[in-house]
Protein backbone atom coordinates (compact mmCIF):
# COMPACT_ATOMS: atom_id res chain seq x y z
CA UNK A 1 0.00 0.00 0.00
CA UNK A 2 1.39 3.41 -0.92
CA UNK A 3 2.13 5.98 1.75
CA UNK A 4 -0.71 8.21 0.52
CA UNK A 5 -3.19 5.33 0.46
CA UNK A 6 -2.14 4.32 3.98
CA UNK A 7 -2.60 7.89 5.21
CA UNK A 8 -6.06 8.05 3.60
CA UNK A 9 -7.01 4.71 5.20
CA UNK A 10 -5.82 5.93 8.61
CA UNK A 11 -7.94 9.09 8.30
CA UNK A 12 -10.95 7.05 7.19
CA UNK A 13 -10.51 4.69 10.17
CA UNK A 14 -10.11 7.59 12.59
CA UNK A 15 -12.90 9.92 11.41
CA UNK A 16 -15.47 8.13 9.25
CA UNK A 17 -18.44 7.17 11.42
CA UNK A 18 -20.71 4.38 10.11
CA UNK A 19 -24.01 5.78 8.77
CA UNK A 20 -26.12 4.22 11.53
CA UNK A 21 -23.94 5.92 14.19
CA UNK A 22 -23.46 9.24 12.39
CA UNK A 23 -25.23 12.25 13.92
CA UNK A 24 -27.49 14.38 11.77
CA UNK A 25 -25.78 17.36 10.16
CA UNK A 26 -26.24 20.75 11.75
CA UNK A 27 -26.78 22.20 8.25
CA UNK A 28 -29.95 22.23 6.16
CA UNK A 29 -28.10 22.27 2.82
CA UNK A 30 -26.33 24.67 0.49
CA UNK A 31 -28.29 27.90 0.31
CA UNK A 32 -26.14 29.13 -2.55
CA UNK A 33 -22.59 29.03 -3.81
CA UNK A 34 -21.41 32.38 -5.19
CA UNK A 35 -19.04 32.65 -8.15
CA UNK A 36 -17.80 35.68 -10.05
CA UNK A 37 -19.00 36.67 -13.52
CA UNK A 38 -17.35 39.16 -15.87
CA UNK A 39 -20.55 39.61 -17.90
CA UNK A 40 -24.03 39.10 -16.48
CA UNK A 41 -25.78 38.43 -19.81
CA UNK A 42 -23.15 35.92 -21.00
CA UNK A 43 -23.48 34.07 -17.69
CA UNK A 44 -27.28 34.04 -17.92
CA UNK A 45 -27.16 32.67 -21.47
CA UNK A 46 -24.71 29.94 -20.45
CA UNK A 47 -26.44 28.75 -17.28
CA UNK A 48 -30.08 29.30 -18.24
CA UNK A 49 -30.13 28.81 -21.99
CA UNK A 50 -27.41 26.15 -22.42
CA UNK A 51 -27.54 24.23 -19.15
CA UNK A 52 -31.24 24.74 -18.33
CA UNK A 53 -30.79 26.26 -14.86
CA UNK A 54 -33.53 28.92 -14.57
CA UNK A 55 -32.55 32.42 -13.46
CA UNK A 56 -34.50 33.04 -10.24
CA UNK A 57 -33.44 36.57 -9.24
CA UNK A 58 -31.21 39.47 -10.32
CA UNK A 59 -30.59 42.16 -7.69
CA UNK A 60 -27.95 44.70 -6.76
CA UNK A 61 -25.13 43.36 -4.60
CA UNK A 62 -25.57 45.01 -1.19
CA UNK A 63 -21.80 44.89 -0.55
CA UNK A 64 -20.62 46.57 -3.77
CA UNK A 65 -22.87 49.26 -5.30
CA UNK A 66 -23.30 48.77 -9.04
CA UNK A 67 -22.55 45.06 -8.80
CA UNK A 68 -25.20 42.47 -9.57
CA UNK A 69 -26.03 39.39 -7.49
CA UNK A 70 -28.00 36.81 -9.45
CA UNK A 71 -29.17 33.27 -8.84
CA UNK A 72 -29.88 30.08 -10.80
CA UNK A 73 -32.00 27.13 -9.66
CA UNK A 74 -29.86 23.98 -9.73
CA UNK A 75 -32.58 21.77 -8.28
CA UNK A 76 -33.44 20.31 -4.89
CA UNK A 77 -33.80 23.77 -3.34
CA UNK A 78 -30.18 24.72 -4.19
CA UNK A 79 -28.94 27.84 -5.91
CA UNK A 80 -25.83 28.79 -7.85
CA UNK A 81 -25.21 32.51 -7.50
CA UNK A 82 -22.94 35.03 -9.17
CA UNK A 83 -21.58 38.50 -8.58
CA UNK A 84 -20.20 40.79 -11.21
CA UNK A 85 -17.75 43.48 -10.11
CA UNK A 86 -17.80 46.21 -12.76
CA UNK A 87 -14.78 48.46 -12.57
CA UNK A 88 -12.55 45.94 -10.82
CA UNK A 89 -9.74 44.47 -12.88
CA UNK A 90 -10.12 40.83 -11.86
CA UNK A 91 -7.77 38.23 -13.30
CA UNK A 92 -8.75 34.89 -14.83
CA UNK A 93 -9.69 31.79 -12.88
CA UNK A 94 -6.89 30.35 -10.78
CA UNK A 95 -6.77 27.23 -8.64
CA UNK A 96 -5.55 28.26 -5.20
CA UNK A 97 -5.71 26.77 -1.72
CA UNK A 98 -9.09 27.60 -0.27
CA UNK A 99 -10.41 28.29 -3.77
CA UNK A 100 -12.94 26.51 -5.91
CA UNK A 101 -11.83 23.35 -7.70
CA UNK A 102 -15.16 22.54 -9.35
CA UNK A 103 -18.91 22.53 -8.76
CA UNK A 104 -20.54 19.12 -9.29
CA UNK A 105 -24.24 19.21 -10.14
CA UNK A 106 -26.37 16.06 -10.28
CA UNK A 107 -28.65 15.65 -13.28
CA UNK A 108 -30.84 12.74 -14.38
CA UNK A 109 -29.12 10.34 -16.81
CA UNK A 110 -31.37 11.26 -19.77
CA UNK A 111 -30.82 14.97 -19.08
CA UNK A 112 -27.05 14.32 -18.81
CA UNK A 113 -27.00 12.85 -22.32
CA UNK A 114 -28.88 15.86 -23.73
CA UNK A 115 -26.63 18.35 -21.93
CA UNK A 116 -23.46 16.65 -23.17
CA UNK A 117 -24.86 16.93 -26.71
CA UNK A 118 -25.71 20.60 -26.16
CA UNK A 119 -22.18 21.31 -24.89
CA UNK A 120 -20.77 19.70 -28.05
CA UNK A 121 -23.18 21.62 -30.31
CA UNK A 122 -22.23 24.89 -28.60
CA UNK A 123 -18.52 24.15 -29.04
CA UNK A 124 -17.85 23.99 -25.30
CA UNK A 125 -14.75 21.92 -24.63
CA UNK A 126 -15.57 19.07 -22.29
CA UNK A 127 -14.23 15.76 -21.02
CA UNK A 128 -16.39 12.75 -20.22
CA UNK A 129 -15.23 10.62 -17.31
CA UNK A 130 -16.57 7.25 -16.09
CA UNK A 131 -19.58 7.49 -18.44
CA UNK A 132 -21.53 9.55 -15.87
CA UNK A 133 -19.47 12.74 -15.46
CA UNK A 134 -18.71 15.53 -17.87
CA UNK A 135 -16.25 18.26 -16.93
CA UNK A 136 -16.12 21.67 -18.60
CA UNK A 137 -15.59 25.35 -17.81
CA UNK A 138 -18.07 28.19 -17.78
CA UNK A 139 -17.37 31.41 -19.73
CA UNK A 140 -15.21 32.71 -16.87
CA UNK A 141 -13.22 29.54 -16.34
CA UNK A 142 -15.03 28.10 -13.31
CA UNK A 143 -14.89 24.33 -13.59
CA UNK A 144 -18.15 22.44 -13.58
CA UNK A 145 -19.11 18.79 -13.50
CA UNK A 146 -22.48 17.42 -14.49
CA UNK A 147 -22.84 13.99 -12.91
CA UNK A 148 -25.57 11.50 -13.77
CA UNK A 149 -25.24 9.73 -10.42
CA UNK A 150 -28.02 10.50 -7.93
CA UNK A 151 -27.43 12.83 -5.02
CA UNK A 152 -25.54 11.00 -2.29
CA UNK A 153 -23.72 8.64 -4.69
CA UNK A 154 -20.53 8.93 -6.75
CA UNK A 155 -19.44 6.38 -9.34
CA UNK A 156 -21.54 3.69 -7.68
CA UNK A 157 -20.30 4.43 -4.15
CA UNK A 158 -22.70 5.77 -1.53
CA UNK A 159 -21.16 8.99 -0.16
CA UNK A 160 -24.10 10.15 1.96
Amino acid sequence: MSTLAAARAALRDRYLVPPEQRPASSARGVHHMALISRDVETTIRFYQDLLGFPLTELIENRDYPGSSHFFFDIGNGNLLAFFDFPGLDLGPYAEVLGGLHHVAISVAPDRWERLVAKLAEAGVEHVIHSKVSVYFSDPDGARLELIADPLGAMYGTKVL
